[in-house]
C-alpha cells in the first residue's frame, strides 16, 4: 500500500507540473490539436485520479485495502474509538481523498449547471432579437454593427452572425466564419472547455489548471479553424480573421470564459502563424504513441485503485 501511495504520488506530482508545462511549451500540439487535446484530457484525469489515489492508498496502508480499512473504520466514525494502527495523518489523508473528489465532482457539476443556465439565456435572447436561419449561411442574424459571430450549444443549437460581421466580409469569408462555429458545436468542444473550466474554478490557486484551460481553449479554436480550412480554404479563413480582429471584435464561443483582450490577441496570433505555415499533421505513428500515452496515463491509478481496493 505504501509503494502504490508513492508510486501515484509521483505520477501525480509529475501530470501536476513538469508534464503540462512541457506540453503547453511545445510546438507540435500546433500540428495535431485533436491529438494534443486527447493527451490534456488524459493528464487532467489521471492527475486528479492519481492524486485521490495517493491519499486514499496512504490512508488505508494500516488496513492493506481500502475495503479493510472501510470495514476497520466505518462502524467507529461516530463513537471512537480509532482502530489499532491508524494515526492522525491516516485519517487526515483519507479525509482529504474523499473531500478533493466530493469538491471536484461537485465544482463539475455546479459549472454545468451554471453553463446550461447561460445557453438557455442565450437561446431564449437569440429567438427574441435574431432573425431567422438565413438560406446561404444557415445562421441567425442579429441586428448589431459590431462585427461578431458566435455559437450556442446543447441540445438545441444556434450559430449566430451580426449585421456588421455581414456587411464587413464577403461570402466566402462569411462562410469560413460560420464553419468555424459550427465546428466548435460539432465537435462538442463545449463539452471538453467545461471540464477544464471546471478544473480551474475548484483548484484557482492551482497554476497548471490555468494552464490547461488556455492551452485547451487554443486548441479548439484550431480544430475549428481546420474545418473551414478544408472547405473554403486557406485565404478566405485567414482574411476574415483579420478583418474581424482589425475590428476589435474577435468570433466568440458563447460558453467561453471571458478572456482579456491581450489573450484574445494572442490567440489570434497563434491562429494565424498557424494558417500562414501550413503546417503538416504528426505521422501515424506519433499520433498512435501519443494516444497510448494518454491511455496509459489514466489506465495506470485506475489499475492500481483496483488492485488496493479488495
Amino acid at each position: 500500500m505504501i509503494a502504490a501511495a508513492v508510486a501515484l504520488g509521483a505520477l501525480a506530482l509529475a501530470l501536476a507540473w513538469p508534464v503540462p508545462v512541457a506540453l503547453s511549451r511545445a510546438e507540435w500540439p500546433v500540428r495535431s490539436p485533436a491529438t494534443a487535446l486527447v493527451l490534456w484530457q488524459g493528464i487532467a484525469l489521471g492527475g486528479g485520479l492519481s492524486m485521490i489515489g495517493a491519499l486514499l492508498a496512504f490512508g488505508a496502508s494500516p488496513a492493506g485495502s481500502l475495503s479493510g480499512a472501510a470495514d476497520a473504520l466505518i462502524p467507529v466514525i461516530a463513537a471512537g474509538p480509532i482502530p489499532e494502527g491508524f494515526g492522525v495523518v491516516h485519517l487526515a489523508a483519507l479525509t482529504l481523498a474523499v473531500g478533493l473528489a466530493v469538491h471536484l465532482a461537485l465544482n463539475l457539476a455546479t459549472t454545468a449547471v451554471r453553463a446550461e443556465r447561460a445557453r438557455r439565456r442565450q437561446h431564449r435572447l437569440i429567438d427574441l432579437l435574431a432573425s431567422p436561419a438565413s438560406a446561404s449561411t444557415g445562421a441567425r442574424v442579429l441586428a448589431h454593427p459590431v462585427p461578431a459571430a458566435y455559437c450556442v450549444p446543447g441540445l438545441r443549437t444556434a450559430t449566430v452572425i451580426t449585421d456588421g460581421l455581414v456587411d464587413l466580409l464577403d461570402d466566402d469569408e462569411l462562410r469560413a466564419v460560420v464553419g468555424h462555429e459550427r465546428a466548435h458545436l460539432d465537435q462538442l468542444h463545449h463539452l471538453v472547455l467545461l471540464a477544464f473550466r471546471a478544473w480551474h474554478a475548484a483548484l484557482p490557486w492551482f497554476p497548471i489548471a490555468n494552464r490547461a484551460e488556455r492551452s485547451v481553449a487554443m486548441l479548439t479554436e484550431m480544430l475549428a479553424d481546420d474545418a473551414p480550412r478544408r472547405r473554403v480554404g486557406v485565404e478566405p479563413l485567414r482574411t476574415a480573421l483579420l478583418r474581424v480582429g482589425s475590428s476589435g471584435a474577435s468570433a466568440a464561443y458563447s460558453d467561453s470564459p471571458t478572456a482579456s483582450a491581450a489573450s484574445d490577441e494572442r490567440v489570434l496570433e497563434r491562429r494565424l502563424a498557424r494558417l500562414e505555415a501550413d503546417l503538416h499533421p504528426l505521422d501515424p505513428r506519433a499520433r498512435s504513441a501519443t494516444w497510448l500515452l494518454a491511455t496509459a496515463i489514466v489506465a495506470v491509478p485506475v489499475c492500481v485503485l483496483a488492485a488496493i481496493a479488495a
